[in-house]
């Protein structure tokens, strides 16, 4: 397998392609990836990879248009040195919440980013818990999507936290993630519904079920100025919930949601490090590379991935 099998890493995480390196026991494919002084992008492949099946781990997080941009340019790089297949790992998928045009004359941005990726040459892609799964049917190649939920529920079930729980979505919108926490765990589940009103500003406004006097898991999928996971711990804890704590597939942080993590009534945020953006006061960053590590072993020797594919833990 290590004979040709090779992994590259562009900036955006290298971190963790040196944890899947290290996992499958390969070394990182050597690679120049520069930025020129009027910002363009320079990749070059160091080592021969004629032939070879290469995957490009390169989470589109932030400054996701460089990051997306990279990718793109490595692909090219790889395509022309005569690769054999392509796979881009994505652990987190910039733009999937442009995945639709809910006003009008706006773009579908999912869609576009998809059609880049599949004409710089990429032949597969690997990613993990989509904000919209639909968005699997925007490619036209094959594409294996993970779930986190195995490393937190772990988490979770090691810290003894699935004692007097109750899994709560956040939104409506994370009521399908949320079930399945739920029923892995074998909790109860009770939703928060929001009015958001501007980008990272949301309220809060009623709990859909009984909390008081029971410990709180919220989970999703992706946080970013921590408004959603925040609001909904305050009303929450009005409500009568004990420990409060979240589980999120992608805390892509700035520092105004760390600040607000830390001053808020969650007591642990366990987050992937499906970004680099996963730390903060109370946040603990979970490794998914031995997931993703078991993922690309299993594609590049045809095996089947199905079982990797299950939400419950």
């Amino acid at each position: 397998m290590k004979d040709r099998l090779k992994i590259l890493s562009g900036t955006a995480h290298p971190e963790l392609a040196r944890a899947i390196c290290d996992n499958l026991g390969v070394a990182l494919g050597s690679a120049t990836v520069e930025t020129f002084p009027d910002g363009e992008t320079f990749v070059q492949i160091n080592e021969n990879i004629r032939g070879r099946d290469v995957y490009i781990v390169q989470p589109t997080c932030p400054p996701a248009n460089q990051n997306i941009m990279e990718l793109l340019i490595m692909v090219d790089a790889v395509r022309r040195a005569s690769a054999h297949r392509i796979t881009a790992v994505l652990p987190f998928f910039g733009y999937a919440r442009q995945d639709r045009k809910d006003r009008p004359r706006v773009p579908i941005t999912a869609k576009l980013v998809a059609n880049l990726l599949v004409a710089a040459g990429v032949n597969r892609v690997l990613t993990m818990d989509l904000h919209a799964g639909q968005i699997q049917g925007f490619f036209d190649i094959p594409v294996d999507h993970l779930y986190a939920s195995p490393v937190l529920i772990k988490a979770i079930r090691e810290r003894g936290l699935d004692e007097n729980i109750v899994v709560v979505s956040p939104d409506v919108g994370g009521i399908k993630m949320s079930h399945a926490y739920a029923k892995a765990i074998g909790a109860p589940l009770a939703i928060v519904a929001k009015n958001r009103i501007s980008a990272e500003e949301v309220e809060a406004l009623t709990v859909i079920g009984d909390v008081r006097g029971r410990n709180v898991l919220l989970v999703d999928d992706l946080t970013e100025s921590a408004g959603t996971l925040t609001a909904a711990a305050a009303l929450l804890r009005e409500h009568g919930a004990e420990q409060i704590y979240a589980g999120v597939s992608h805390a892509v942080l700035g520092e105004k949601g760390r600040d607000r993590l830390a001053a808020s009534p969650i007591l642990e945020v366990f987050a992937t490090n499906s970004v680099p953006q996963a730390y903060g006061k109370k946040v603990t960053a979970l490794s998914i590379a031995s997931l993703l590590s078991e993922a690309i072993k299993r594609i590049h020797s045809d095996e089947s991935v199905t079982s990797l594919f299950e939400i419950g833990g």
